[in-house]
């Protein structure tokens, strides 16, 4: 469970988006999303390999720049 302080004065729209990122970087909501489907390993390796092959061309061409 997620625990947010929030400060004294605080308005309470800060203390939700802190939360909301908090919320977002622990990934429950894509984790749920993938387990409503079952996805062969044959495709979660070729999305694994198209994703590697993306991150790959674009730090080659930022080192290009």
């Amino acid at each position: 469970m997620l625990i947010i302080p929030i400060k004294e004065g605080e308005p309470i729209d800060r203390g939700l988006r802190r939360y909301k990122k908090k919320f977002d970087k622990t990934g429950t909501v894509r984790a749920l999303r993938a387990r409503q489907a079952f996805t062969k390993p044959s495709v979660l390796r070729r999305t694994e390999i198209k994703k590697a092959v993306y991150i790959a061309k674009l730090r080659r061409d930022e080192a290009a720049l």
